[in-house]
């Protein structure tokens, strides 16, 4: 059997920004450092940062008043925010850069006096972060299917702006749908992250050569769930795991060309374990895409580049 490493895969610069935002803090405020959710939506990111000290909570009203804290990379909403300002608490914010886009594009239409429609998921937290970052009408809207049933106050003044992990398929086919409905702006498919895409592009290029596909990320991951997706469009057996626990051997019956990909918050350590796991089923070629190497990179927050704000 033989396996076909995604280039590029793993990590992008933002879920990078957000774990060395982390690190760099301990290293610096030593502990207790508090993060607000998940930095990424990876267990295995999460775990390896406990263990170095840092405290992942749900709630702002866990934390201590004047107690370090660190947003996650999806962003938090205005609510949030105020109630930091609110418990006097030291914020660093580990927001990807992209995402404070996305938020910065939302403001701008709600300030302008747009409704506005957010192409994503509800109850993902980069949604949930971009509805709560603007005041005024907003509507979230998942698939082209709900367009039809979407019941808006200002049909001629509304602006969409989209979830930056999505799939470019599934996303343009929801905008067109608008666009056939309503008198509607919005920034096309710029939102989606260039590693989201990149991703997706790997795995379409991939496609073309293996007879199955394992998706290295977690089930709560976005970008990874729709790396699955973009392999099951293309025919192929897809599989969305976390680690190597989670293969079945039955699924290799047959299979001698077996493609590996991983979203952006899985570490190339798990992609490393689930090689190993792998050659005890029989792999004994591995191969890496050619091309797709990345240089995208997104500076630290301020205060950790500085260290005097909360000195």
């Amino acid at each position: 059997m033989k396996a076909i490493l995604a280039q590029p895969r793993g990590f992008c610069a933002g879920v990078v920004r957000a774990i060395k935002t982390v690190e760099r803090a301990l290293e610096i405020y030593g502990t207790p450092v508090y993060v607000l959710h998940e930095i990424v939506h990876n267990r295995h990111v999460v775990e390896d940062l406990k263990n170095q000290g840092a405290l992942f909570i749900e709630n702002l009203d866990e934390v201590p008043s004047k107690a370090l804290t660190i947003f996650s990379a999806h962003g938090v909403s205005i609510h949030v925010e105020n109630q930091a300002k609110r418990r006097n608490l030291r914020v660093i914010d580990a927001t990807c850069p992209l995402v404070s886009k996305v938020h910065q594009q939302a403001r701008r239409y709600s300030r302008q006096g747009f409704e506005l429609i957010i192409i994503g998921h509800r109850g993902h937290p980069e949604v949930e972060g971009t509805h709560g970052c603007v005041e005024g009408l907003v509507h979230v809207v998942s698939r082209s299917s709900e367009v039809p049933g979407l019941h808006v106050r200002y049909p001629y003044r509304l602006a969409y702006v989209t979830q930056t992990t999505l799939s470019i398929d599934d996303t343009r086919e929801v905008i067109e749908t608008l666009k056939e409905r309503f008198t509607i702006q919005g920034t096309e498919l710029n939102d989606i992250c260039y590693a989201t895409q990149s991703r997706q592009n790997a795995v379409r290029r991939l496609a073309r050569e293996i007879d199955l596909l394992l998706v290295v990320g977690s089930r709560n991951s976005s970008n990874s769930n729709r790396l699955r997706e973009v392999g099951e469009q293309k025919g192929l057996p897809s599989f969305l795991i976390g680690d190597a626990e989670d293969l079945d051997r039955t699924w290799f019956t047959g299979k001698k060309r077996v493609g590996i990909t991983a979203g952006t918050s899985a570490p190339e350590s798990m992609v490393q374990c689930v090689l190993e796991r792998l050659r005890s089923y029989g792999l004994d070629q591995v191969e890496e895409m050619a091309g797709g190497h990345e240089t995208t990179h997104f500076r630290l927050p301020e205060s950790l580049e500085s260290h005097t704000v909360f000195s």
